[in-house]
Protein backbone atom coordinates (compact mmCIF):
# COMPACT_ATOMS: atom_id res chain seq x y z
CA UNK A 1 0.00 0.00 0.00
CA UNK A 2 1.38 3.42 -0.97
CA UNK A 3 1.20 6.01 1.81
CA UNK A 4 0.95 9.73 1.03
CA UNK A 5 2.01 12.26 3.64
CA UNK A 6 0.85 15.76 2.74
CA UNK A 7 3.18 18.55 3.82
CA UNK A 8 0.84 21.48 4.26
CA UNK A 9 3.33 24.26 3.62
CA UNK A 10 6.99 24.26 2.72
CA UNK A 11 7.14 28.04 3.13
CA UNK A 12 5.90 30.86 0.98
CA UNK A 13 8.23 31.57 -1.89
CA UNK A 14 8.23 32.27 -5.60
CA UNK A 15 6.36 29.68 -7.65
CA UNK A 16 7.41 28.44 -11.07
CA UNK A 17 3.94 28.46 -12.63
CA UNK A 18 3.69 32.24 -12.42
CA UNK A 19 7.11 32.63 -13.97
CA UNK A 20 6.26 30.27 -16.79
CA UNK A 21 3.47 32.62 -17.83
CA UNK A 22 6.19 35.18 -18.60
CA UNK A 23 8.10 32.85 -20.92
CA UNK A 24 7.15 30.75 -23.92
CA UNK A 25 8.96 28.88 -26.66
CA UNK A 26 8.22 27.90 -30.24
CA UNK A 27 9.28 24.35 -29.36
CA UNK A 28 6.52 21.75 -29.23
CA UNK A 29 8.27 20.08 -26.29
CA UNK A 30 10.53 21.76 -23.75
CA UNK A 31 12.05 21.31 -20.31
CA UNK A 32 14.47 23.45 -18.34
CA UNK A 33 15.98 21.63 -15.36
CA UNK A 34 18.36 22.62 -12.59
CA UNK A 35 21.15 20.06 -12.64
CA UNK A 36 21.96 20.09 -8.91
CA UNK A 37 18.46 19.60 -7.52
CA UNK A 38 16.50 18.25 -10.47
CA UNK A 39 14.00 21.11 -10.17
CA UNK A 40 12.02 21.56 -13.38
CA UNK A 41 12.03 25.31 -13.93
CA UNK A 42 10.04 25.29 -17.17
CA UNK A 43 8.06 22.62 -18.93
CA UNK A 44 5.92 22.34 -22.03
CA UNK A 45 4.48 18.94 -22.95
CA UNK A 46 7.26 17.56 -20.79
CA UNK A 47 5.86 14.03 -20.53
CA UNK A 48 4.38 13.68 -24.01
CA UNK A 49 5.94 10.99 -26.20
CA UNK A 50 8.34 12.31 -28.83
CA UNK A 51 10.71 10.88 -31.41
CA UNK A 52 14.17 11.41 -29.88
CA UNK A 53 16.09 11.22 -33.18
CA UNK A 54 19.85 11.50 -32.57
CA UNK A 55 19.27 12.61 -28.97
CA UNK A 56 18.79 8.87 -28.34
CA UNK A 57 22.56 8.64 -28.74
CA UNK A 58 22.82 10.03 -25.21
CA UNK A 59 21.47 6.69 -23.97
CA UNK A 60 23.99 4.90 -26.20
CA UNK A 61 26.76 6.91 -24.56
CA UNK A 62 25.37 6.16 -21.10
CA UNK A 63 25.59 2.42 -21.82
CA UNK A 64 29.13 2.77 -23.22
CA UNK A 65 30.33 4.78 -20.23
CA UNK A 66 28.80 2.24 -17.84
CA UNK A 67 30.59 -0.58 -19.66
CA UNK A 68 33.88 1.31 -19.34
CA UNK A 69 33.23 1.91 -15.64
CA UNK A 70 32.56 -1.81 -15.14
CA UNK A 71 35.87 -2.67 -16.81
CA UNK A 72 34.29 -4.58 -19.69
CA UNK A 73 35.38 -1.99 -22.27
CA UNK A 74 38.23 0.51 -22.45
CA UNK A 75 38.72 3.66 -24.50
CA UNK A 76 41.65 1.94 -26.23
CA UNK A 77 39.67 -1.08 -27.39
CA UNK A 78 39.15 -1.28 -31.16
CA UNK A 79 35.81 -2.26 -32.72
CA UNK A 80 35.26 -3.62 -36.21
CA UNK A 81 33.18 -1.71 -38.79
CA UNK A 82 30.71 -4.27 -40.14
CA UNK A 83 28.93 -4.05 -43.47
CA UNK A 84 25.69 -3.43 -41.59
CA UNK A 85 27.16 -0.46 -39.72
CA UNK A 86 28.75 0.86 -42.93
CA UNK A 87 25.57 0.59 -45.01
CA UNK A 88 23.07 1.65 -42.32
CA UNK A 89 25.03 4.51 -40.80
CA UNK A 90 27.76 5.35 -43.29
CA UNK A 91 27.96 7.86 -46.13
CA UNK A 92 25.65 5.85 -48.40
CA UNK A 93 22.81 6.13 -45.86
CA UNK A 94 22.47 9.90 -46.30
CA UNK A 95 22.44 10.56 -42.54
CA UNK A 96 25.01 11.97 -40.15
CA UNK A 97 28.12 9.83 -40.37
CA UNK A 98 31.71 9.39 -39.27
CA UNK A 99 32.70 8.21 -42.79
CA UNK A 100 34.16 5.05 -41.26
CA UNK A 101 35.78 2.66 -43.74
CA UNK A 102 34.23 -0.78 -44.22
CA UNK A 103 36.15 -3.54 -42.36
CA UNK A 104 38.35 -1.01 -40.54
CA UNK A 105 38.92 -1.05 -36.78
CA UNK A 106 38.36 2.10 -34.71
CA UNK A 107 39.23 2.91 -31.10
CA UNK A 108 36.32 3.28 -28.71
CA UNK A 109 37.42 6.80 -27.79
CA UNK A 110 37.23 7.90 -31.43
CA UNK A 111 33.81 6.29 -31.81
CA UNK A 112 32.58 8.09 -28.69
CA UNK A 113 33.89 11.42 -29.96
CA UNK A 114 32.20 10.85 -33.30
CA UNK A 115 28.85 10.05 -31.68
CA UNK A 116 29.07 13.27 -29.65
CA UNK A 117 30.63 15.71 -32.12
CA UNK A 118 29.65 14.38 -35.55
CA UNK A 119 26.52 12.50 -34.46
CA UNK A 120 27.92 9.56 -36.42
CA UNK A 121 25.26 6.92 -36.97
CA UNK A 122 27.92 4.47 -38.14
CA UNK A 123 29.94 5.13 -34.97
CA UNK A 124 26.90 4.44 -32.77
CA UNK A 125 26.19 1.15 -34.55
CA UNK A 126 29.83 0.07 -34.35
CA UNK A 127 29.80 0.72 -30.59
CA UNK A 128 26.58 -1.27 -30.19
CA UNK A 129 27.87 -4.24 -32.16
CA UNK A 130 31.26 -4.13 -30.43
CA UNK A 131 29.68 -4.17 -26.97
CA UNK A 132 26.60 -6.36 -27.42
CA UNK A 133 27.08 -8.18 -30.73
CA UNK A 134 24.00 -6.65 -32.35
CA UNK A 135 21.86 -3.52 -32.27
CA UNK A 136 18.87 -5.41 -30.88
CA UNK A 137 20.82 -6.77 -27.90
CA UNK A 138 22.34 -3.36 -27.29
CA UNK A 139 18.81 -1.87 -27.28
CA UNK A 140 17.93 -4.24 -24.44
CA UNK A 141 20.88 -2.80 -22.52
CA UNK A 142 19.69 0.73 -23.29
CA UNK A 143 16.22 0.02 -21.90
CA UNK A 144 17.58 -1.76 -18.84
CA UNK A 145 19.76 1.24 -17.98
CA UNK A 146 16.89 3.64 -18.74
CA UNK A 147 14.81 1.82 -16.12
CA UNK A 148 17.67 2.00 -13.61
CA UNK A 149 17.98 5.75 -14.18
CA UNK A 150 14.23 6.17 -13.73
CA UNK A 151 13.25 7.14 -17.26
CA UNK A 152 9.59 6.11 -17.23
CA UNK A 153 8.58 7.57 -20.58
CA UNK A 154 11.23 6.12 -22.89
CA UNK A 155 11.79 3.05 -25.04
CA UNK A 156 14.84 2.59 -27.26
CA UNK A 157 15.19 0.28 -30.25
CA UNK A 158 18.49 1.29 -31.86
CA UNK A 159 21.68 3.10 -30.81
CA UNK A 160 21.71 5.78 -33.51
CA UNK A 161 18.22 7.20 -33.00
CA UNK A 162 17.11 6.23 -36.49
CA UNK A 163 13.33 6.50 -37.03
CA UNK A 164 11.33 3.62 -35.54
CA UNK A 165 7.67 3.76 -34.47
CA UNK A 166 8.53 1.74 -31.36
CA UNK A 167 11.20 4.19 -30.15
CA UNK A 168 10.13 7.16 -28.08
CA UNK A 169 11.16 9.37 -25.19
CA UNK A 170 9.99 12.58 -23.50
CA UNK A 171 11.51 15.99 -22.87
CA UNK A 172 11.63 15.23 -19.13
CA UNK A 173 13.40 11.92 -19.68
CA UNK A 174 15.94 13.49 -22.04
CA UNK A 175 16.72 16.15 -19.43
CA UNK A 176 17.11 13.48 -16.74
CA UNK A 177 19.38 11.51 -19.08
CA UNK A 178 21.55 14.57 -19.64
CA UNK A 179 21.67 15.14 -15.89
CA UNK A 180 22.71 11.52 -15.35
CA UNK A 181 25.59 11.76 -17.83
CA UNK A 182 26.92 15.00 -16.34
CA UNK A 183 26.65 13.73 -12.77
CA UNK A 184 27.94 10.19 -13.23
CA UNK A 185 30.66 10.64 -15.86
CA UNK A 186 32.38 14.00 -15.40
CA UNK A 187 35.64 12.49 -16.69
CA UNK A 188 34.11 12.15 -20.17
CA UNK A 189 32.07 15.33 -20.26
CA UNK A 190 34.82 17.34 -21.96
CA UNK A 191 34.11 15.50 -25.22
CA UNK A 192 30.76 17.29 -25.51
CA UNK A 193 32.37 20.72 -25.84
CA UNK A 194 34.97 19.82 -28.49
CA UNK A 195 34.40 22.19 -31.43
CA UNK A 196 35.24 19.77 -34.26
CA UNK A 197 36.51 16.34 -35.23
CA UNK A 198 38.35 15.04 -38.29
CA UNK A 199 38.12 11.49 -39.53
CA UNK A 200 39.18 10.00 -42.85
CA UNK A 201 40.36 13.44 -43.96
CA UNK A 202 36.91 14.97 -43.43
CA UNK A 203 36.54 17.68 -40.77
CA UNK A 204 33.13 18.19 -39.16
CA UNK A 205 32.10 20.88 -36.70
CA UNK A 206 30.21 20.07 -33.50
CA UNK A 207 26.54 19.88 -34.48
CA UNK A 208 25.62 21.73 -31.28
CA UNK A 209 26.24 25.26 -32.57
CA UNK A 210 25.62 26.75 -29.10
CA UNK A 211 29.01 25.41 -27.99
CA UNK A 212 30.74 28.18 -29.96
CA UNK A 213 28.43 31.06 -28.94
CA UNK A 214 30.27 32.06 -25.75
CA UNK A 215 27.30 31.62 -23.41
CA UNK A 216 28.78 28.76 -21.40
CA UNK A 217 27.10 25.91 -23.29
CA UNK A 218 29.28 22.79 -23.09
CA UNK A 219 26.94 19.98 -24.28
CA UNK A 220 25.07 17.82 -25.02
CA UNK A 221 23.33 16.57 -28.21
CA UNK A 222 21.20 17.64 -31.15
CA UNK A 223 18.70 15.61 -33.15
CA UNK A 224 16.60 15.87 -36.29
CA UNK A 225 14.28 13.83 -38.48
CA UNK A 226 11.80 15.01 -41.09
CA UNK A 227 8.87 13.78 -39.03
CA UNK A 228 10.02 15.01 -35.60
CA UNK A 229 11.69 18.29 -36.53
CA UNK A 230 14.77 19.75 -34.84
CA UNK A 231 15.64 19.27 -31.18
CA UNK A 232 18.50 19.46 -28.71
CA UNK A 233 19.59 18.67 -25.18
CA UNK A 234 21.91 21.45 -24.04
CA UNK A 235 23.61 22.43 -20.81
CA UNK A 236 25.39 25.47 -19.42
CA UNK A 237 27.11 26.33 -16.17
CA UNK A 238 26.85 30.06 -16.82
CA UNK A 239 25.91 31.93 -13.65
CA UNK A 240 25.82 30.25 -10.25
CA UNK A 241 24.48 26.85 -11.33
CA UNK A 242 24.24 24.33 -14.16
CA UNK A 243 21.06 24.17 -16.25
CA UNK A 244 19.89 21.51 -18.71
CA UNK A 245 17.50 22.51 -21.51
CA UNK A 246 15.53 20.33 -23.90
CA UNK A 247 13.71 21.73 -26.93
CA UNK A 248 12.18 19.67 -29.73
CA UNK A 249 9.78 19.90 -32.63
CA UNK A 250 11.29 23.02 -34.22
CA UNK A 251 11.40 23.84 -37.92
CA UNK A 252 15.09 24.56 -38.57
CA UNK A 253 18.58 24.40 -37.11
CA UNK A 254 18.52 28.16 -36.67
CA UNK A 255 15.22 28.05 -34.76
CA UNK A 256 16.53 25.18 -32.60
CA UNK A 257 19.63 27.18 -31.69
CA UNK A 258 17.67 30.34 -30.91
CA UNK A 259 15.00 28.66 -28.79
CA UNK A 260 17.56 26.72 -26.75
CA UNK A 261 19.61 29.89 -26.22
CA UNK A 262 16.55 31.86 -25.11
CA UNK A 263 15.46 29.17 -22.67
CA UNK A 264 18.89 28.83 -21.07
CA UNK A 265 19.40 32.61 -20.84
CA UNK A 266 15.99 33.12 -19.24
CA UNK A 267 16.63 30.35 -16.72
CA UNK A 268 20.04 31.72 -15.77
CA UNK A 269 18.73 35.22 -15.07
CA UNK A 270 15.20 34.84 -13.73
CA UNK A 271 15.68 32.43 -10.83
CA UNK A 272 17.15 32.30 -7.36
CA UNK A 273 18.17 29.43 -5.11
CA UNK A 274 15.88 28.39 -2.24
CA UNK A 275 16.59 25.66 0.31
CA UNK A 276 13.45 24.46 2.10
CA UNK A 277 15.33 21.62 3.84
CA UNK A 278 18.93 21.84 5.06
CA UNK A 279 21.24 18.83 5.06
CA UNK A 280 20.10 16.40 7.74
CA UNK A 281 16.79 18.17 8.33
CA UNK A 282 13.88 15.75 8.76
CA UNK A 283 11.28 16.26 6.05
CA UNK A 284 8.68 13.82 7.40
CA UNK A 285 8.31 10.59 9.38
CA UNK A 286 7.40 7.12 8.11
CA UNK A 287 5.70 4.58 10.38
CA UNK A 288 7.74 1.45 11.11
CA UNK A 289 5.40 -1.44 11.97
CA UNK A 290 6.83 -3.61 14.71
CA UNK A 291 9.92 -1.46 15.07
CA UNK A 292 11.77 -0.53 18.25
CA UNK A 293 10.75 3.02 17.35
CA UNK A 294 7.26 3.61 15.92
CA UNK A 295 8.59 5.78 13.11
CA UNK A 296 11.76 6.87 11.33
CA UNK A 297 12.76 10.33 10.17
CA UNK A 298 13.21 10.92 6.44
CA UNK A 299 15.97 13.19 5.12
CA UNK A 300 17.46 14.13 1.76
CA UNK A 301 20.97 13.28 0.62
CA UNK A 302 22.42 16.62 1.56
CA UNK A 303 20.27 19.71 1.37
CA UNK A 304 17.15 19.82 -0.78
CA UNK A 305 17.44 22.91 -2.95
CA UNK A 306 15.03 24.50 -5.41
CA UNK A 307 15.62 27.24 -7.97
CA UNK A 308 12.58 29.44 -8.10
CA UNK A 309 11.67 32.58 -10.05
CA UNK A 310 12.18 36.02 -8.64
CA UNK A 311 9.01 37.86 -7.64
CA UNK A 312 5.40 36.55 -7.78
CA UNK A 313 4.93 34.87 -4.39
CA UNK A 314 2.94 31.63 -4.21
CA UNK A 315 2.68 28.74 -1.78
CA UNK A 316 4.12 25.37 -2.83
CA UNK A 317 2.94 22.10 -1.39
CA UNK A 318 4.54 18.69 -1.15
CA UNK A 319 3.78 15.05 -0.49
CA UNK A 320 5.98 12.20 0.72
CA UNK A 321 5.25 8.82 -0.88
CA UNK A 322 6.37 5.44 0.43
CA UNK A 323 5.27 1.81 0.40
CA UNK A 324 3.64 0.59 3.63
CA UNK A 325 3.86 -1.35 5.81
CA UNK A 326 7.50 -0.41 6.39
CA UNK A 327 9.00 -3.31 8.35
CA UNK A 328 12.16 -3.50 10.48
CA UNK A 329 15.03 -3.64 10.28
CA UNK A 330 15.44 -0.20 8.71
CA UNK A 331 19.07 0.83 8.20
CA UNK A 332 20.31 4.38 8.30
CA UNK A 333 20.69 5.61 4.73
CA UNK A 334 18.12 3.23 3.24
CA UNK A 335 16.07 4.81 0.48
CA UNK A 336 12.55 4.88 1.90
CA UNK A 337 10.39 7.46 0.17
CA UNK A 338 10.08 10.17 -2.45
CA UNK A 339 9.41 13.85 -1.86
CA UNK A 340 7.23 15.42 -4.56
CA UNK A 341 6.99 19.19 -4.73
CA UNK A 342 4.07 20.85 -6.52
CA UNK A 343 3.07 24.34 -7.54
CA UNK A 344 -0.64 24.69 -8.30
CA UNK A 345 -0.85 20.89 -8.66
CA UNK A 346 2.03 20.87 -11.18
CA UNK A 347 4.96 18.63 -10.26
CA UNK A 348 8.13 20.75 -10.23
CA UNK A 349 10.56 18.42 -8.45
CA UNK A 350 10.92 14.99 -6.94
CA UNK A 351 13.73 13.87 -4.65
CA UNK A 352 14.52 10.57 -2.88
CA UNK A 353 14.33 10.48 0.92
CA UNK A 354 16.44 8.26 3.16
CA UNK A 355 16.22 6.87 6.69
CA UNK A 356 17.81 9.29 9.15
CA UNK A 357 18.57 6.48 11.63
CA UNK A 358 18.41 2.73 12.02
CA UNK A 359 15.32 1.12 13.52
CA UNK A 360 15.54 -2.46 14.74
CA UNK A 361 12.78 -4.90 15.53
CA UNK A 362 10.63 -4.02 18.53
CA UNK A 363 9.72 -6.24 21.47
CA UNK A 364 6.74 -8.60 21.46
CA UNK A 365 4.35 -5.99 22.84
CA UNK A 366 5.31 -3.46 20.15
CA UNK A 367 4.94 -6.03 17.37
CA UNK A 368 1.55 -7.18 18.65
CA UNK A 369 0.27 -3.61 19.03
CA UNK A 370 1.34 -2.64 15.54
CA UNK A 371 -0.09 -5.85 14.08
CA UNK A 372 -3.48 -5.03 15.57
CA UNK A 373 -3.23 -1.47 14.31
CA UNK A 374 -2.43 -2.69 10.80
CA UNK A 375 -5.29 -5.17 10.90
CA UNK A 376 -7.72 -2.48 12.03
CA UNK A 377 -6.61 -0.11 9.31
CA UNK A 378 -7.06 -2.89 6.78
CA UNK A 379 -10.70 -3.21 7.75
CA UNK A 380 -11.40 0.49 7.18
Amino acid sequence: MRVLIAIAALLVFAGSVAAQAEFDTKASFAVLMDHESGTVIFQKEADAALEPASMAKLMTLAVVFNEIRAGRVSLDDEFFVSEHAWRTGGAASGGSTMFADLNSQIRVEDLVRSVIIQSGNDAAIVLAEGIAGSESTFALMMNELAADIGLTGSHFTNPAGLPDPDMYSSARDLAELGRYLIREFPEYYHYFSEPEMEWNGINQANRNSLVEMGIGVDGLKTGHTEAAGYGSVTSTDQGDRRLIAVVHGLTSMRERTEEARKLLTWGARAFERFTPYAAGQVVAFADVYGGANPHVGLIGRGEIALYLPRGSRQCLSATVNYEAPLLPPVNEGDKIAELRVYCNDQLVQSAPLYAAESVGQGDLVRRATDALKQLALGWL
